[in-house]
């Protein structure tokens, strides 16, 4: 690179605001609290994480991982351990075990949602006073249900300001089972109080809409739309206002001519473009046939909004519609079915029917934090001394004391930043009364033993630390590949800019986070929402790491690897570019409005659901790989959403309940 480049990056960068001093909080909960460890241990290095005896990292005074910016998801100290094991070389060099003496009558791998709620119907099958320690490579609990928490100066309450950094809310495409139901009412949630919660009209006040924006890598030029597309405020194109609204996008947006006549095409035609089929044959059709290739070969539209409806399902499945089946797209309710009078209501695919269920659209709850506070619930009816408070309102606010996640008297421990590396019986599976599991925290390799173990970690995981196990498990398990998503929340001074382009949230197809959303208003428990353009406000930014154009297995393959090769660095310039390119012309500076950024990294995202174009057993009615991967194995199950291949909270619900069910007495 030439000076002259390098001075002409060192601008642009300056621009952006990058390398801006960090802000004194993620000074103290980083760079000072790891120092503080090391001047206790006397290490420096990844060795100041290694805990002594009675001292563990979650056990340091101002140890508070919710308030951490920068990488989180599987942040840095979270995975090395368990790719040394998949790699074969952690034995080559690993510690002597020590034994730490400790017994239990169960041991759970995984504190997310799954590992906790098993841990919940433990207790209540074998009472209060089951032994319970669960184990965690992460820094935090929750799994993906993760809580970001920002702190603003100047912010009168004291309150954090708060984003989801995985799980988003109580919902399902299906009702939710009698015992996921159950749980949700025991924590104290009223899933039909949510609408006196959220300020659904706050945004629209403001002359406020979802937005699309077309960039010129893509599209030819930089463009800010009205949203036309299912979901945005202008989609009903059959009403007045929606058909101005449709004029609207198609006169401002920059596609070709032929593009627009197919695109109003697309949304007004009833055309039956399957004729002499009937409705379960056509659904048949869809499911064989990516939505990509449906509206290029049956529908006949330009590959121009193959472009701009590529990344509709991101959010979903993780793959645009190049692999989504069209019976899918018909479930998501996108354009090009009207005129196929296919039976039943669209409903969110999933390859199952794609009916909507009424009870289930209903049954939906969100908290600031999204199912983090579901978590929290779980540590708080678990451990009560950790979480302070009595409800499901007051939890979004109360502080978690890690410090007393893991105390000898507690009959329920939590141990984070430990990553499980063996899980073994103690004699023959059938035979025996124990299990032997084996993890590693900081540079130390300890040993537990408990009467069952569940396996609430990612299926992908337990072939490398279950070695006992049938081959044909083994590669069932092996076989859930997970979806890789990248949750990124960013803290702006304000939000006046998407009040002067009218934007509550962005659908950015050819973009490097494809949607961009204004935290939704939701006011609980003492906590409250930005409620003025002039006050502070997290923005949602979601990225799946796809490649189109391969098998969604593959696509998945690849956009792990990426996102765990990308640096904080590349991150940040991607999202202040993007935003400066966006709402810039609404006087928004990167350089001055945005306060912190935390990226969500979650190369393991989403469980893997099946897709009837890549895994043609589902369409065949035979047993699915997780029904194989999930069977009792000895005196281990296995639990966590994987083990149902479908990435909803409900399913991690049943799936730790049906874990528990199998344990031996």
């Amino acid at each position: 690179m030439t000076k002259k480049s390098d001075s002409s990056q060192a601008k642009k960068d300056k621009a952006l605001g990058m390398g801006a001093k960090i802000t004194r909080r993620d000074f103290l909960n980083g760079v000072a609290l790891a120092a503080g460890v090391a001047a206790l241990h006397g290490a420096i290095g990844p060795e100041m994480w290694a805990a002594a005896d009675d001292l563990e990292p979650q056990n340091v005074r101002g140890y508070y991982p919710p308030a951490k910016t920068g990488m989180r998801g599987s942040h840095p100290g979270s995975f090395e351990t368990m790719h040394s094991v998949r790699d074969g070389d952690f034995w080559d060099h690993a510690p002597k075990a020590v034994d730490t003496g400790e017994s239990y009558d169960l041991v759970i791998v995984g504190g997310g949602i799954s590992g906790l709620a098993a841990a919940q119907f433990f207790r209540k099958a074998g009472g209060e006073q089951a032994r319970v320690l669960i184990l965690d490579n992460h820094d935090d609990f929750g799994g993906h249900a993760k809580r970001n928490e920002f702190h603003p100066e100047g912010r009168g309450s004291g309150a954090p300001i708060l984003g989801f950094g995985g799980t988003y809310s109580i919902e399902s495409p299906s009702p939710y089972s009698p015992v996921a139901k159950g749980l949700i009412r025991e924590l104290g949630i009223d899933v039909p109080s949510y609408p006196k919660y959220v300020s659904k009209d706050l945004y629209r006040s403001f002359g406020l809409k979802p937005r699309v924006f077309f960039d010129k890598e893509t599209f030819g030029a930089d463009k800010l739309t009205a949203n036309v597309l299912r979901g945005g405020d202008e989609s009903g194109v059959n009403d007045p206002a929606g058909a101005a609204g449709l004029r609207d996008f198609l006169k401002q947006a920059p596609l070709s001519e032929k593009a627009k006549d197919d695109f109003q095409r697309l949304l007004t035609e009833q055309k039956d473009y399957l004729p002499g089929l009937s409705s379960d044959q056509k659904k048949a059709r869809l499911a064989r046939i990516a939505y990509a290739k449906y509206l290029t070969e049956t529908v006949g539209v330009s590959d121009e909004l193959v472009k701009l409806l590529q990344a509709y399902p991101h959010g979903l499945f993780g793959v645009g519609i190049d692999a989504v089946a069209a019976q899918d797209a018909w479930g998501l309710d996108m354009p090009g079915f009207a005129g196929l009078n296919l039976d039943g209501k669209p409903g969110k695919g999933m390859n199952r029917d794609a009916i909507r269920d009424e009870e289930a659209e209903k049954y939906f709850f969100h908290f600031p934090d999204g199912n983090a506070s579901i978590a929290r619930l779980l540590v708080r009816k678990l451990i009560p001394e950790a979480i302070p408070g009595n409800s499901a309102a007051d939890v979004v606010t109360a502080k978690a004391n890690y410090a007393r996640l893991d105390e000898p008297s507690s009959a329920v421990r939590i141990r984070l930043n430990s990553t499980v590396v063996k899980v073994k019986h103690h004699g023959h599976p059938e035979t025996a009364k124990e299990v032997e599991v084996s993890y590693v925290t900081g540079n130390q390799l300890k040993t537990v033993r408990a009467a069952n173990c569940i396996l609430a970690c990612w299926h992908v995981v337990i072939p490398y630390i279950a070695a006992e196990l049938p081959d044909s498990q083994k590669a069932a398990l092996a076989s859930a590949q997970k979806v890789p998503l990248l949750y990124t929340n960013v803290l702006l001074r304000n939000w006046t800019a998407f009040q002067k382009l009218g934007a509550s949230s962005i659908y950015a197809p050819g973009m490097y986070h494809t949607s961009v959303n204004l935290d939704l208003p939701v006011s609980i428990g003492g906590y409250e929402c930005s409620k003025k353009p002039e006050d502070p406000i997290v923005v949602h930014m979601m990225k799946a790491a796809c490649r189109p154009g391969l098998p969604a297995r593959e696509q998945h393959k690849f956009g792990r690897i990426e996102l765990y090769s990308t640096s904080f660095e590349t991150y940040e310039r991607n999202i202040r570019e993007q935003l400066a390119r966006m709402v810039g012309p609404g006087g928004f500076e990167p350089a001055r409005d945005i306060l912190a950024i935390t990226v969500n990294r979650w190369p393991h995202g989403y469980a893997y659901e099946y897709n009837s174009l890549f895994d043609k057993f589902w369409l065949e009615g035979t047993e699915t790989p997780c029904e194989v991967a999930r069977k009792p194995f000895g005196r281990i199950a296995i639990a966590n959403a994987d083990a149902g291949a479908y990435a909803y909270t409900d399913c991690a619900i049943d799936q730790g309940y049906r874990a528990v069910q199998e344990l031996k007495s």
